[in-house]
């Protein structure tokens, strides 16, 4: 009789156990690839799955959004310029079965892409456009990776390039053509503004020889403002007109 209690216990832990491993609960955000003797039989879960004991095997996937880091890289930019770029990926699961089937380990294979095609994009433009135009950066590096990976069931939704960093020298050298930016901006506005004035001149003195009348009003009102100070000296000329007859007279008188 204990031979047989002992036989039945052995048959009935055998079967709990064999039941507890047949058993898999899958959370909202997990889903299940199934494989029967080796084949491709679909996708389950979320929820209770009951699978055949050492006939099904399943993998879990994760379809949340992942936040993948991609390493610094050496990129040499158009204008022969060495810096040093990293960035961050965002991506999710969109094909479970994809995902596994079709790459052997895709968040090592997403994240050798990015470093290739970071380096690949921003080696096609200057240093200038990586420090200036981050946006356009970003959209072209995502629906490069996009592109790629969407046979392995992954989407990937955003990249941002987080940090450029270059060189001291280059550091220096971007400061004084910065500032050689900024003084030829000046002196353009400078020589813009006299230009104008010079317009303008031109422009008033037209107009008051068309009126010789507004030249001896200008003449009074600026004799009236250099009055208001008394430590001005006035030199008032004499008026070519007049001078012209003094002459005339002086010959006459010699005559």
């Amino acid at each position: 009789m204990l031979i047989n209690y002992a036989v039945y216990l052995v048959i009935a832990v055998l079967a709990l156990s064999i039941f507890a491993s047949a058993i898999r609960v899958l959370r909202e955000y997990e889903r299940g690839v199934m494989f029967t003797l080796g084949r491709f039989t679909g996708v389950s879960g979320p929820g209770f799955i009951l699978m055949l004991p050492y006939i099904q095997q399943m993998v879990r996937v994760d379809l949340r959004v992942v936040v993948l880091d991609v390493p610094s890289q050496d990129v040499i930019s158009r204008d022969n310029v060495s810096v040093k770029v990293n960035a961050v990926l965002y991506f999710r699961v969109v094909d479970p079965d994809k995902a596994i089937i079709q790459v052997e380990n895709f968040m090592q294979a997403t994240s050798q892409l990015a470093q290739t095609t970071l380096r690949s994009v921003l080696g096609k433009h200057q240093l200038d456009e990586m420090l200036a135009e981050r946006d356009k950066l970003n959209a072209d590096i995502q629906e490069i990776i996009d592109l790629q990976t969407e046979t392995w069931g992954i989407k990937v939704t955003n990249v941002e390039i987080k940090q450029v960093d270059i060189s001291e020298n280059m550091i220096r050298a971007i400061a004084k053509q910065a500032e050689a930016e900024r003084i030829r901006r000046a002196k353009i506005i400078n020589a813009e503004g006299e230009q104008q004035a010079a317009q303008k001149l031109v422009e008033a003195a037209e107009q008051m020889a068309q009126a010789p009348g507004s030249m001896q009003l200008r003449y009074l009102f600026s004799l009236q403002d250099i009055a208001t100070d008394r430590s001005n000296v006035i030199v008032l000329p004499l008026p070519t007109d007049l001078l012209h007859a003094l002459s005339h007279f002086s010959k006459a008188d010699k005559a």
